[in-house]
């Protein structure tokens, strides 16, 4: 009985490189290994990816089963009739995680690397059957997050300003700027989000107007936690105002966003700033 994990960032998996006592040529597998007498399979994944990898990773909620039976199997340079049961989980490791190496010495695994997605399911890179299985079941993680988000404006449409922030590294879309917001809390009301999270990226209270339109985006890549995610956003626009004169400031330390500024219209407008289209898609609703 053995766990292991299927690891995605940004189109690439880590696997692990089997010995040379498990295998003459080179073959990769999941990172993963054997549970001990009375260990759970989560913490023993977790501990296997340690040893092999020496990246401390999290594991998603569910895993798949399966069998393999090795009749002729060589190990320890002898042939066994071997059957593995493989328990397989969905994992993901922090995206400033350090590069893998190796931690356990004399170990069934020599190497652990990133590799492309698309050399190992064209097999460029040679894996056991167990790594072209778990890709054939796996798929994203799913998450649709309700978001509230404001249209905060200084002057007119035309020559006037837009409080906008900027995405950190932690953040999809690094880099890009948007309209200050976010997510929902469980039980937490569009307008108190919007309140809190213009103070959290913008160190400004807000007062919250109409709501202006309701935009989403379908989008897959790394979430902020590491996993690697198939993401529906749904944002709900509002008019926003924030006392004259303010002065915006990013407040929150660690988050998605590390910069904020009013910007011109007319940068958002021949884009020369990159905004994301649901900046745009405000802009056009206020206009009309």
């Amino acid at each position: 009985m053995a766990a292991y994990a299927v690891i995605v960032r940004d189109e690439r998996i880590l696997l692990s490189r089997l010995a040379a006592r498990i295998s003459e040529s080179e073959l990769w597998t999941l990172p993963g290994g054997g549970l001990d007498h009375g260990e759970d399979p989560r913490d023993a994944v977790v501990r296997e990816i340690k040893e092999e990898t020496g990246l401390d990773a999290a594991v998603g909620e569910q895993a798949r089963v399966y069998s393999a039976h090795l009749p002729h199997a060589r190990r320890d340079g002898r042939r066994s009739d071997y059957h593995a049961l493989r328990i397989v989980y969905d994992a993901w490791v922090p995206p400033d995680a350090p590069p893998p190496r190796v931690l356990e010495v004399d170990g069934s695994t020599v190497e652990a690397a990133w590799h492309p997605l698309a050399d190992v399911l064209d097999g460029t890179v040679p894996t056991v059957p167990m790594v072209g299985q778990a890709l054939a079941d796996w798929s994203p993680y799913r998450m649709q997050r309700v978001g509230a988000y404001a249209l905060v404006l200084r002057g007119d449409l035309i020559d006037g300003d837009a409080l906008l922030v900027r995405f950190s590294a932690k953040g999809f879309h690094t880099g890009s700027w948007s309209l200050p917001g976010g997510g929902l809390d469980h039980g937490e009301s569009p307008a108190t989000a919007l309140v809190r999270e213009v103070e959290e990226e913008c160190g400004l209270r807000a007062e919250v107007g109409d709501l202006l339109l309701v935009h989403d985006e379908h989008f897959s890549g790394t979430a902020p936690s590491g996993r690697f995610e198939d993401f529906h956003a749904v944002a709900l626009v509002f008019a926003a105002t924030v006392p004259a004169g303010a002065e915006p400031r990013v407040t929150e330390v660690g988050g998605t966003t590390d910069l904020v500024a009013w910007v011109p219209l007319a940068s958002i407008a021949d884009g020369s700033l990159p905004v994301l289209d649901v900046g745009h898609a405000a802009l056009e609703a206020a206009r009309r």
